[in-house]
């Protein structure tokens, strides 16, 4: 219903950045479980650079000179990503070691990346609770 205006988009954008968040903490934590379990392997959740990229693309379509195809071979100069199909990816770290059996978690990163990750997290909540209150004032 909304997902054509400015609001449904940002609320969109948040929602999906805010699941990322909640897998994020899930893969730090399991990190953090296993911080003494010989040759365990660190992941990591990327997901803000390939949804920063799908909504570049987006902006550059539009602003782009749009290409003349005469036929459906032809190839388009700039093929707009949609940030809807953009999916976290969850990156195992296995070219690392920081002990000697193994193992690459460091439980000092991975706890600043928990409380970075916390606190990204909350920043989002208050983000849409000030898009929906804006909305509330709106209509009132």
């Amino acid at each position: 219903m909304f997902l054509n205006s400015t609001f449904g988009r940002t609320v969109d954008v948040l929602q999906r950045s805010m699941d990322v968040s909640l897998l994020r903490q899930d893969v730090i934590a399991n990190n953090i479980a296993n911080s003494d379990t010989p040759n365990f392997k660190r992941s990591e959740v990327n997901f803000e650079t390939s949804l920063r990229d799908a909504l570049e693309s987006e902006q550059r379509a539009q602003r782009s000179f749009p290409a003349a195809l005469t036929n459906e071979r032809h190839i388009p100069f700039d093929r707009p990503v949609d940030y809807r199909n953009v999916s976290p990816q969850r990156i195992l770290d296995y070219q690392t070691t920081a002990k000697n059996n193994g193992n690459n978690v460091d439980i000092e990163q991975e706890s600043m990346e928990l409380l970075n990750n916390q606190l990204l997290y909350t920043l989002m909540t208050d983000a849409v609770r000030a898009k929906f209150s804006q909305l509330n004032l709106v209509l009132r």
